[in-house]
């Protein structure tokens, strides 16, 4: 069952979803080749908890770790190690924080110095696949209309489209429903309405779209070992069009802020 949320509960998952964005964005300060996922999972529950909030994912179904942290062939759920990232790797960091009841969740694929063309354009088309889903977030619409858009993206491109995890409701639990899957069909699924909370996000693969979960019982894997790449924001559905609860901005500041020094 859907539960459609007034714009006081709006308001409070885009106070959650805002501050992992700025979680994101202070990462993205950090991330650089021989940085640890580790390393950032700490820097990560530090940060939350400091704006009196607590890690999203954390305990949640056991997960053991602030971060999801997926390093190139590893599409979600890679749990954060010791391995330095090394030049040429991307890695998906997805985030979750949960204050005054509710959640925020989203997630971005960084590329950890120079990285191929081939890589980089992956990354470029599913950060587009992930605004055309958005687009489609419209009243009227069905949830089928945004994972069509997704999936036709992808696949123009020729890469693979994951089936096994999809996008999700969002609220006062970290997953709720409608599932918004990144494939389907025109015209199916449940409605889109004012008052609907989604995460929608995008895992697209540069090759295959089947998939293989590793032996620690988290981390999901290309079944070719080909990169894999992962955006996610937090929308809600306002006056019939979709509204993001969550920005890139702060990363993409301090991207650019790297780029310059």
């Amino acid at each position: 069952m859907i539960h459609y949320k007034s714009p006081e509960e709006i308001a409070l998952i885009r106070e959650s979803a805002l501050l992992v964005s700025k979680t994101l964005g202070m990462l993205a300060d950090e991330i650089q080749p021989g940085v640890t996922p580790l390393y950032l999972d700490q820097r990560a529950e530090e940060f939350i908890r400091d704006h009196d909030a607590d890690p999203g994912f954390l305990g949640l179904y056991g997960c053991p770790s602030t971060l999801l942290t997926s390093v190139n062939e590893q599409i979600v759920h890679g749990l954060p190690n010791n391995r330095p990232l090394e030049e040429g790797d991307i890695v998906s960091i997805d985030c979750g924080a949960k204050k005054n009841g509710y959640y925020g969740d989203h997630a971005y694929t960084f590329s950890i110095g120079e990285i191929s063309p081939e890589v980089q354009k992956l990354l470029d088309v599913t950060l587009e696949c992930l605004y055309k889903g958005i687009e489609q977030a419209r009243k009227g619409n069905r949830i089928g209309d945004i994972s069509y858009a997704i999936q036709q993206h992808a696949e123009q491109h020729g890469y693979g489209v994951v089936r096994e995890l999809v996008g999700h409701g969002l609220g006062k639990k970290m997953h709720e429903s409608p599932e918004v899957p990144n494939y389907g069909k025109r015209g199916k699924g449940s409605k889109v309405k004012d008052g609907l909370v989604i995460a929608i996000e995008p895992m697209i693969n540069m090759g295959t779209r089947r998939v293989k979960q590793l032996s620690d019982g988290w981390t999901i894997v290309t079944a070719d070992g080909a990169p894999a790449a992962h955006f996610e924001h937090d929308v809600a559905i306002v006056d019939g069009k979709p509204e993001i609860l969550s920005t890139f901005d702060y990363i993409e500041g301090a991207l650019a802020k790297k780029m310059v020094s």
